[in-house]
């Protein structure tokens, strides 16, 4: 009986989910680019999709990887995206070639943290050089910046952490990283991306992938008030005031629902 409850748990829980990988899988074209209700197809955004159904298991489909792979070139916070979502060696040799001297891999800390997370998913090494960049840019409250000598954002805090996690990197910096997280929590559960500003649900999903990366337990009331953002046809509304930007904000949700952090773990 007891594995029969948890059985029926699962499914509960992965039905939401399912629905939500639904409502991706319904605004990809023809030739395979995603698109926002109203909108054109977009590489980051059919990128996004990539990483969201994997994340669920679901085969993203070849169309969809060949219309990011087909795509003009980027910046290097972009490639890296794609090289995530692909897995590309061309993609991957970009990011190696767009490493400098101080270990940054392009001109961001968001961008050396998205390289880190490409490289380390296709069994390259993250780079010590460029792990010792992303330990000196840890602000003092614990937190990152999507550039050098930023404000830290919830956002780059948590892909920071999971890109130091997917380096190896154990200890004080996640631990502290954590912290600076957790204060970022509303009340309702949701988490925001700054101080001041309302609860979003991509600053959530990112919230959760990086406590799940640090060894830490995101809480119910997380999961509460993303379940309080979700539509009757399986997308997220992006706060609980405004619903804009449904496909990407349910791309970004579904891998943190599913207990996915990057690379995909």
């Amino acid at each position: 009986m007891k594995a029969l409850a948890v059985t029926l748990a699962a499914v509960a829980l992965a039905t939401p989910i399912a629905q939500s990988a639904d409502y991706l899988e319904s605004r990809r074209g023809a030739d395979g680019g995603v698109s926002e209700p109203g909108g054109r197809a977009d590489a980051s955004l059919t990128a996004w999709t990539i990483l969201a159904l994997r994340a669920v298991g679901r085969d993203p489909g070849r169309a969809s990887r060949d219309y990011v792979r087909a795509a003009p070139p980027a910046d290097v916070t972009q490639t890296a995206l794609r090289a995530l979502a692909l897995g590309d060696e061309e993609l991957l040799n970009t990011l190696d070639a767009a490493r400098r001297p101080d270990g940054r891999i392009g001109p961001l800390v968001n961008s050396t943290a998205w390289g880190v997370l490409a490289l380390r998913a296709a069994g390259r090494p993250a780079g010590a050089a460029t792990v010792r960049y992303l330990l000196r840019q840890q602000r003092k409250t614990g937190g990152w910046s999507w550039r050098p000598g930023g404000a830290p954002d919830s956002n780059d805090t948590a892909v920071v952490i999971q890109a130091l996690r997917a380096a190896g990197v154990r200890g004080r910096p996640l631990t502290l990283g954590v912290r600076f997280l957790r204060r970022l929590q509303a009340p309702g559960g949701g988490f925001r991306l700054v101080l001041g500003r309302e609860p979003d649900a991509q600053s959530t999903a990112w919230a959760i992938q990086g406590l799940l990366a640090a060894g830490a337990r995101p809480g119910r009331s997380v999961y509460r008030y993303l379940a309080g953002l979700r539509r009757p046809d399986g997308s997220y509304r992006y706060s609980r005031r405004y619903a804009v930007t449904p496909v990407w904000v349910t791309a970004q949700v579904v891998p943190a629902l599913a207990g996915k952090t990057f690379a995909l773990r």
